[in-house]
Order: structure tokens, then C-alpha cells, then sequence
């Protein structure tokens, strides 16, 4: 498992527009991209999450199963697991919205 800490960053929003709201970390580390299962250290809790990690951009966006609070500025740990599927282009947001809702049921039930 590959552990990255950064700050929360803001980032265009889609996430949140979709359902989805992530925190986004900016990372110096090479991530293969791609969609992966892991969790989130913060204040001393961990949570399960999706991870998105962008190809070539050193950037990762991450849902927090079952969170709900502003945590842009503040520094956290995100766990990088198993990789669930590669980075796909969707023809529409009902598309990426729905492949969304398979990968965090996927993450959830594992």
C-alpha cells in the first residue's frame, strides 16, 4: 500500500456536482493512474475511500466514504490499495456518474 500525505487542495468542483465531493492532494510522487480502493488518515481517524489518480499530472482526487466536512488546508494521509480499473474517457456525465457509483459500491463491499 503507498501512502502519500499532502494538503487538501481546491479543485474545479465536478466532484461535488456529481455527488461525489473529493479532496484533492497534489503529490510529487509517479502514481500509475487509475482508480484504486483505499483510505484516509485524518486527526487520527481513518476512513475508506476511492482514489482517482490523474495520469501525468501528480494529482489525486479522493471520495471520503461517509465524510461530510471542509477540509481544504489541511494535511492528510491517503493509502493507496488495489488498483479497480484504469483511467476511462466517458462520453457523458450520467456515464462517469454511474461507473462512479459501481467502483465506490465495489470499494464499499471490500
Amino acid at each position: 500500500m503507498k501512502k502519500i500525505k499532502g494538503v487538501v487542495i481546491e479543485g474545479k468542483k465536478l466532484g461535488r456536482r456529481l455527488g461525489f465531493p473529493t479532496a484533492n492532494v497534489q503529490t510529487e510522487v509517479e502514481l500509475e493512474g487509475g482508480v484504486y480502493a483505499g483510505f484516509v488518515l485524518l486527526e487520527g481517524q481513518k476512513f475508506k475511500s476511492a482514489i482517482f489518480v490523474w495520469p501525468d499530472k501528480k494529482l489525486l482526487e479522493t471520495y471520503i466514504f461517509d465524510f461530510s466536512r471542509s477540509i481544504y488546508g489541511q494535511e492528510i494521509e491517503v493509502e493507496i490499495g488495489d488498483k479497480i480499473r484504469e483511467v476511462v474517457k466517458f462520453e457523458n456525465q450520467a456515464q462517469l456518474v454511474a461507473q462512479i457509483k459501481k467502483d465506490v459500491a465495489l470499494i464499499a463491499k471490500n
